[in-house]
C-alpha cells in the first residue's frame, strides 16, 4: 500500500541524489526536487552551486524552483510540493513564498541558519510544511562535510 511517507521518502531519495551530486562537486551537499503533486512527477531539480557559480543565492531549493517554474511555464507552485534535505534558509524560504509553493517536505533541521527560526510566517499562508523526512541520513551527509573540512 503507497503511502504519503512512503511517498515523501521516495522523493527525499531523489533530492538525496541531489545532496550526492553536490558532495562530487565539493560543493555543501544539500539537495532538492520539486514534485508536481498531482501527477507525481518531478519537474525541477537542484544542489548547491554556490562555489561553483560564486553566488551565494545558488542554493538547491532556488535552483529547483527556477527549473520547476521553467517546466510549468509559470512562476507559481501552489500545486507543487518542494523536497530538501536541509531545512530551508530564510532566502530560500522567501522565495518559496512568492512562488507560493504548494507544500514543502524538508529532512534534517538547521537551528543556526534555518528558516524556523522566525517560523512558517516567512513562507506562503497555504503552503503545508513537514519536516523530519529521511532526517538522520540528511544530517550525516551535511555533518559529515563539514567534519571532513575542519580535519
Amino acid at each position: 500500500m503507497k503511502t504519503a511517507a512512503n511517498t515523501d521518502e521516495k522523493y527525499m531519495r531523489e533530492a538525496l541524489k541531489e545532496a550526492a551530486a553536490a558532495l562530487e562537486r565539493g560543493e555543501v551537499p544539500i539537495g532538492a526536487v520539486v514534485v508536481e503533486t498531482a501527477r507525481g512527477r518531478i519537474i525541477g531539480r537542484g544542489h548547491n552551486l554556490t562555489e561553483t557559480l560564486t553566488d551565494a543565492t545558488a542554493h538547491a531549493e532556488m535552483q529547483a524552483i527556477t527549473a520547476a517554474s521553467a517546466a510549468l511555464g509559470g512562476k507559481y507552485l501552489d500545486g507543487c510540493t518542494l523536497y530538501v534535505t536541509v531545512e530551508p534558509c530564510p532566502m530560500c524560504a522567501g522565495a518559496m513564498a512568492w512562488a507560493q509553493l504548494g507544500r514543502l517536505v524538508y529532512g534534517a533541521a538547521d537551528p543556526k541558519r534555518g528558516f524556523m527560526r522566525f517560523g512558517t510566517a516567512m513562507l506562503h499562508p497555504r503552503t503545508a510544511v513537514d519536516a523530519g523526512v529521511s532526517a538522520e541520513e540528511c544530517g550525516t551527509l551535511v555533518s559529515g562535510f563539514f567534519k571532513k573540512l575542519r580535519d
